[in-house]
């Protein structure tokens, strides 16, 4: 048997469709907060043009990626930023949509699960959390 410890702990709301929670984005003095949802099956950290519009990053001047979903594919540019989660922060390389159509926000492999111990109790609404320390 093996025991886990989280220091984080944060109460979703279950009405909502995906786990969804706060996120704070921060690239040189300015910082977004908007809430992002737990994508497991999203390798990239995936977030809409304006958010990273608003911290005054170009959004094209970064590493282009095309990104295959089930039912389509879509640009993204790939940035370099500080992403904080539940006051744990990383940092990362976050990706923005070319598109403004782009309604979703998801935190997905890499750059944030991968930095993460988690732990979910969806019944009850519960996200926990650590750091990854190794």
């Amino acid at each position: 048997m093996q025991t886990l410890e989280f220091d984080k702990t944060y109460l979703y709301d279950t009405l909502l469709v995906g786990v969804t929670n706060p996120v704070v984005l921060s690239f040189a003095d300015l910082t977004k907060e908007f809430k992002a949802k737990v994508d497991t099956g999203s390798s990239y950290c995936i977030f809409e043009r304006k958010h990273g519009e608003l911290l005054g990053i170009d959004i094209e001047s970064g590493e282009h990626v095309r990104v295959s979903a089930a039912m389509a594919s879509f640009d993204v540019y790939g940035h370099d930023l500080t992403l904080r989660v539940l006051d744990i922060e990383t940092h990362s390389r976050v990706y923005f949509a070319k598109d403004e159509s782009f309604t979703r926000n998801v935190l997905g492999r890499q750059g944030w699960l991968d930095r993460v111990k988690l732990g979910l109790i969806d019944y009850e609404g519960k996200l926990l959390m650590n750091a990854y320390g190794g």
